[in-house]
């Protein structure tokens, strides 16, 4: 069983609605921090199994799970004087499947028959509309969170529970422990799901065997005497340690998993990540763990391991939907840049926004098919992209980039400069036109501004997140005579600055040409330099464009 779309309403940083389609094999989630990869998954878990965070939603909401500006325009709503509704939390998950009639029907927010689940986090007002007519009486400035309920329904209108849902995921978080009772909890679920009923029984009274043996030994014996004559003073009742079986599953939360004689808990967290992904691939059970849930699997783990992480998934998924959150350009090229899903905050509204990278246009799609997925995974990443055509213009952007702010360079800034070719610069403006990303691009003019500037990138110039920078005259058709024209009026300061003899280099046509053929060479020496300089007008003018907002 797959999932086939997510629908997400004011849950942590989305605001308002948002909707994600799902491949039925591996899904990629690219995007900057804050972009909410990880509360895509973790929605989707919470949909699933009513967990969040490794323990159950229902005793522990809490105001924070709503988006800040939900919550802000709220208030705003109140001391405006009027009488907005409460916010409230939706997340509805949608089958692929329509083979499973209790979970059909038209509860969702399309309002259309459909297979899936629905989470809700409303205002109880059945209980307490009373109370909370009393409470806007008051000034009041955090959610009444108490006056909630949680509404757990399929698209059937019945209320449902973990157990009843056909789908099964397992949350797999490498950046942190997670630990109840000293047990980590996914490894622990994923052996009991592992595990069928007649199993679960069978270590359940093993388990139990346990206290028998436990309670038998003389020394818990004259323990229990000790601790039994103390409680006299102050109770009737019996008192003793004994082991914990207050529940049936009890083992769950008690027993711990050993890797080579070594508790889990307490190897390298590469290691079980790598553990709990191959133990979820390989479930038995395969109708019923079929959704695995991935967070940034390349942490902790080394090149090498990472490799073999990665051959797990493509060679051992056994047909499971896998929904991966990565920052990683090896994991998006292993598996596939067909399944990256793009993300990204709205840098007006905030919202957020999604793009499928298959739907690139084709020829823009099998350029970065063919291409490493670095370059790629920057320009989303950062806050502003710069691309250049070369070495030598990487070099002297950075540096007057740094001229300008106190030797910081731009990705200190979150700024990335990119060498890429210039024919591949309309490929990443596609990408940055799809995402509304700030993007320039650094190129000459070849002579030609008209032809090489004008024509060749009129597509975007409507486009606002898009900027052109070049040199307009056509005597200074590259980057090396636009420089020595910035600096002619003082030519010695230059040679300097690049390392060479004023005395040998004595025009700026000789300049130029030495330019020109060591083009590395002196942009390594600007970069280097201590010495002022000026820049092209046009590069001054990138600069001013990297500071504003």
């Amino acid at each position: 069983m797959k999932i086939s779309k997510l629908y997400i309403e004011n849950f942590k940083c989305f605001n308002g609605a948002f909707t994600i389609d799902f491949t039925d094999d591996v899904n990629i989630l690219v995007g900057n921090n804050e972009t909410g990869k990880s509360t895509i998954l973790e929605a989707i878990h919470l949909a699933l199994t009513g967990v969040l965070n490794g323990h159950y939603l229902r005793d522990e909401l809490s105001q924070y799970l709503f988006n800040n500006d939900v919550i802000s325009k709220y208030f705003l709503d109140i001391r405006a004087g009027n009488n907005p509704d409460l916010p409230h939390i939706l997340i509805e998950v949608f089958f692929k499947e329509n083979n499973f009639p209790k979970f059909e029907g038209d509860g969702n927010s399309d309002r259309s028959k459909a297979t899936g689940v629905s989470f809700k986090i409303e205002f109880d007002k059945d209980t307490y509309k009373l109370a909370y007519e009393e409470l806007l009486k008051k000034k009041f400035e955090t959610i009444p969170i108490e006056y909630y309920k949680i509404c757990w329904k399929s698209f059937a209108r019945d209320g449902i529970t973990s157990r009843n849902i056909p789908l099964k995921s397992v949350l797999i978080d490498s950046s942190s422990h997670r630990y109840y009772n000293g047990s980590d909890i996914y490894i622990s679920r994923i052996i009991k799901n592992n595990l069928n009923e007649e199993q679960r029984a069978d270590i359940s009274q093993a388990f139990r065997k346990l206290k028998e043996t436990f309670m038998g030994d003389d020394s818990i014996k004259a323990i229990n005497e000790q601790v039994e004559n103390n409680a006299k003073i102050s109770t009737s009742k019996k008192v003793e340690i004994s082991v914990d079986l207050s529940t049936r599953d009890a083992w769950e939360t008690t027993l711990i998993t050993y890797l080579d004689n070594v508790p889990f808990h307490q190897i390298g967290k590469g290691e079980q990540c790598i553990v709990k992904t191959n133990l979820s691939l390989s479930h038995k059970k395969s109708e019923e763990a079929n959704l695995i849930l991935l967070e940034e699997p390349e942490n902790h783990l080394t090149h090498s391991k990472l490799n073999e992480f990665i051959k797990a998934i493509t060679s051992n998924r056994n047909q499971k939907q896998i929904i991966i959150s990565t920052h990683s350009s090896f994991v998006a090229n292993k598996l596939g840049l067909e399944n990256l899903i793009l993300l990204n905050a709205n840098k007006v509204s905030g919202k957020r926004e999604k793009f499928y990278f298959k739907k690139l246009e084709d020829t823009t799609y099998k350029y970065f098919e063919k291409l490493s997925g670095y370059d790629t995974l920057r320009l989303i990443l950062c806050k502003k992209a710069i691309l250049v055509e070369g070495d030598s213009d990487e070099l002297v952007v950075q540096k007057a980039y740094m001229d300008n702010h106190e030797r910081k360079l731009p990705i200190e800034n979150n700024i990335d400069v990119i060498s890429v070719r210039s024919l591949a610069f309309k490929r990443f403006l596609d990408i940055a036109k799809e995402l509304n990303q700030p993007t320039a691009v650094v190129t000459d003019n070849d002579g030609n501004y008209k032809e090489k500037v004008t024509n060749k990138y009129k597509d975007y110039e409507k486009v606002k997140c898009i900027e052109i920078f070049a040199d307009e005259n056509k005597n200074l058709n590259t980057l090396e005579p636009q420089f020595v024209n910035a600096n002619k009026d003082n030519l010695e300061i230059l040679c300097k600055a690049i390392g060479i003899d004023c005395t040998i280099y004595n025009s700026g046509d000789k300049i130029i040409d030495f330019m020109e053929a060591n083009k590395t060479k002196w942009a390594l020496s600007l970069f280097e330099t201590s010495e002022k300089v000026k820049y092209p007008k046009y590069i001054q003018k990138l600069i001013d464009w990297c500071d504003e907002e």
